[in-house]
């Protein structure tokens, strides 16, 4: 395996995946860098990527920008870019790079089809990301409002 497979096959989200499952996300992948304050996703663009977040930070934004948009900071072992797998496939937030970071670019595209081909797949991924997302919740709803 290359570097950006051993990354992939053990990062946190995708390490509990069969050996079979960890290759067919690796189709596609790219590694991507990004400076701080670099936008990664902006909202209302079309949806086809999902990140690994390798090292760095992230922020995730309301659409807009402006005081007080963030929702959430992640870091490196954290995934993020789940649009590609809900219809109208386009980002609904902004991500937004707060340190240097390196992420792998997963093809959300080719996800989805191998999702649809292999429903087992399709459960373990909806699983994962269901997660992320109850996460993500609780973490925009635990927020206290800024003095």
């Amino acid at each position: 395996m290359n570097s950006v497979e051993t990354r992939i096959a053990t990062h946190p989200f995708i390490r509990p995946l069969s050996k079979e499952a960890r290759k067919v996300l690796m189709q596609g992948a790219r590694e991507e860098a990004f400076e701080p304050n670099q936008v990664i996703i902006r909202a209302g663009q079309p949806a086809n990527s999902m990140y690994l977040i390798d090292s760095g930070k992230v922020a995730i934004e309301a659409p807009g920008g402006g005081t007080g948009s963030i929702l959430q900071i992640i870091d490196g072992g954290s995934a993020f870019g789940w649009s590609w797998l809900y219809a109208p496939f386009t980002w609904r937030l902004q991500v937004r790079a707060i340190d240097h970071t390196r992420v792998i670019r997963l093809d959300g595209g080719h996800i989805l089809a191998a999702c649809e081909a292999d429903h087992e797949l399709g459960y373990e991924i909806i699983k994962r990301v269901s997660q992320v997302l109850i996460e993500r919740l609780h973490a925009a709803v635990s927020q206290k409002p800024a003095a």
